[in-house]
Parts: C-alpha cells; structure tokens; sequence
C-alpha cells in the first residue's frame, strides 16, 4: 500500500495518487459513481466488468467491507460472488474502519482478488474530464509496469460475467425464467420476495422448451450488439403472451429484439440520483443507474412505445409494448444501493404474471 501510482488518459492527461489494494498495472474504460455509500454493492455489480470506477464521494473504506455469508445460494451483502471492475480510483482512503458487520479492509479485499487501487487524486476534476471529452479509456500505471490502453465494449463482457450452467433458486408459486447477463443478487432477491421460484440460465441459454410464467432478461455489462444469441432467443419469446420484464442491458435487447436500434452515449449515467419521467402516470422518481449503451426510442416500431424518459438528456429509460405484457426499464429498481422509489415495477411484474395465468 501507498506506493506512487498513476491514472493515465489516452490524451496524456495524468493523476498522480497512491495505491492500495493490489499493486498491478490495469486499463480499462474510466467510468464514475455519485453514491455515498454502497462501494462493495459496486464493485461486485457485474455491470462494471472491465471498467475503472471512479468513485466521487471523498470517504471510502470507512466501514470496511462485509462478510462473505451465503443465503439461499447468493452472498448475503454482495452484489455477485467476486469484484468485477478492473480498477477503483478514489479521493481518500480510510484505513481505520468501523461497522458492525465489517468483516475485514477494503484494501485487505481487493488484495485477495487482485484489484488494484488508486487514491490521493482529485476525483472531481477526473470526472470533469470525463464530462467535458465524452466515455474515456484509461490506466492505472506502477512505476516500470506500463501497459497499453484496452476497449472493454470490444469484448463479449457478457459471456464473462454470466453462469455456466442452470440454477434455481426458491420453491415459490410463480416460476421466473431469468436470463443472466450480469445480473445483480438483489434483483433475484427482489423476485424471491415476490413468492417465486427463479431458474437462472445463462446468456446464451436456449429457453424455448423450458416452463415458466414469467421471462426476466438482466442486467449487464458492454455493448449489447455483442449478445444476439439473446436476441434470437427474446425474438421467439415475443410471439407468446408470457410477461417479460428486462433491466439495463435487458433493456437494450428487448428494444435490440423488436427491431429497434441502440447507440454509444457520450457520458454514461453513473449515478445514485437520476431523475426519470414515467410517461404514462406523468410523475417522476429518482434512480440508480450504470450504462454506456441506449435505446433510440425514434427506432422504436409502432408495435411499441417509450414507457420513461431521462428528465437530464431526455435519453430513453424504458419502453412496453402496446398490447402485450412486455416491458423494460434501463435504469435499476433493484438499486442497491441506491433509491428505491421504483421496487413497485417487481410488484407490476408479478400481477402480469397473475394475469397471465389466470
């Protein structure tokens, strides 16, 4: 720990801090995140495969890091069973941390899954610099351990992060076919709580003789041009009257599936505190949300129609279609952490599925 390392930018732009966790040279694509608290919720959220996170709020490390307990298959406190970005860039970090259920050292952490970190930077100007060029590859640099600068979204990051093979989770009433992307613990938690059985099959996985009620495609990392195995797949599932409900990356290929079209956004949203509009009932509710990739909702066929809008970019947030019980949002009601002003879209989900059966 504290030895001399640096972030570096493909146009020479350098931040100069010092280490911690494991002291290895990383690139990847340089993203940020607004929340205060949540950091290991972050750094095992699968959707930041291949990136390296920036993270804007000054104290980090302060409660240390949870213990790694298990309930019903998944880690009670994680987002998923390992750290998935490729590097972390703070502020400052604390090394004298205090919780209750703090079980060892952030630094202690990412040195056992050799992630390694940067700090004693002004994260604010990073994330200036990141607003004012657009998205930016970057690297972490130990002295005489320089690397090339590596584009993440040129790799199929989804079928790194999703399972190997089928598993189930719960012995509820309704059956939930959730295809995994990246997907984020508390979105099956969500599910669980809502009397369901869970069959989580991988990214690649054909369903299309499998028995379920409901069909939830997740979240995830990278450009989701890279997945059209999943796209065939949601194509066959869009001729029967099975709700479907996708989340962020679900999102994009649900929109990739009906035949509209996704692109790169300059910035991303990173953050713990998006505003988005709900078209249909005209409120608006505060989100979490991480992802490069969009849907451009004038692609859109007219089988289907914009169901929330970002009120900073006016960028798509979601979309249904207009007669049957399909829908997606691009940000996470599962927010963990996060606001959790739009858990009530589970609950929507499941009286689709009551419906359905019935």
């Amino acid at each position: 720990m504290n030895r001399k390392a640096s972030l570096i930018f493909p146009d020479g732009t350098q931040f100069e801090g010092l280490s911690f966790g494991f002291e290895g040279s990383c690139a990847g694509e340089v993203v940020f995140n607004t929340a205060m608290t949540g950091y290991p919720e972050s750094l095992t959220d699968p959707s930041y495969k291949g990136q390296i996170l920036v993270a804007t709020y000054p104290i980090i490390g302060n409660y240390g890091v949870p213990h790694a307990d298990k309930d019903q298959g998944m880690h009670e406190f994680y987002e998923s069973d390992r750290i998935h970005l490729t590097g972390f860039v703070i502020s400052s970090y604390s090394e004298n941390y205090s919780h209750w259920n703090a079980n060892q050292s952030l630094d202690d952490w990412m040195n056992e899954q050799k992630i390694p970190g940067i700090y004693g930077v002004d994260t604010a100007a990073i994330t200036k610099h990141i607003r004012e060029h657009g998205a930016m590859l970057g690297k972490i640099v130990f002295e005489n351990q320089d690397i090339d600068f590596f584009d993440p979204n040129q790799d199929n990051l989804v079928a790194q992060v999703s399972i190997a093979q089928k598993q189930v989770y719960g012995s509820g009433l309704h059956r939930v076919l959730l295809v995994d992307c990246g997907v984020k613990n508390n979105i099956i938690r969500h599910l669980l709580q809502r009397n369901t059985t869970v069959i989580r099959v991988p990214w690649d996985y054909d369903y299309s003789n499998e028995e379920y009620d409901g069909l939830f495609i997740s979240n995830g990392p990278g450009d989701p041009t890279q997945c059209q195995i999943t796209v065939q797949q949601l194509k066959m599932a869009f001729e029967n009257e099975r709700p479907i409900f996708g989340i962020c990356l679900g999102n994009q290929l649900m929109s990739l599936a009906s035949g509209a079209k996704t692109y790169k956004l300059k910035y991303g949203h990173r953050s713990h505190n998006q505003p988005v509009w709900h078209l249909q009932t005209q409120r608006a509710y505060i989100t979490s949300q991480n992802h490069g990739f969009a849907v451009d909702s004038s692609t859109l066929n007219s089988d289907w129609e914009p169901n929330f809008v970002n009120l900073n970019d006016q960028t798509n947030e979601g979309f249904r279609h207009k007669t049957k019980p399909f829908f997606s949002t691009q940000f996470h009601p599962e927010a963990s952490g996060g606001p959790t002003d739009t858990e009530f879209l589970f609950d929507e989900f499941i009286e689709l599925i009551q419906k359905n059966k019935l």
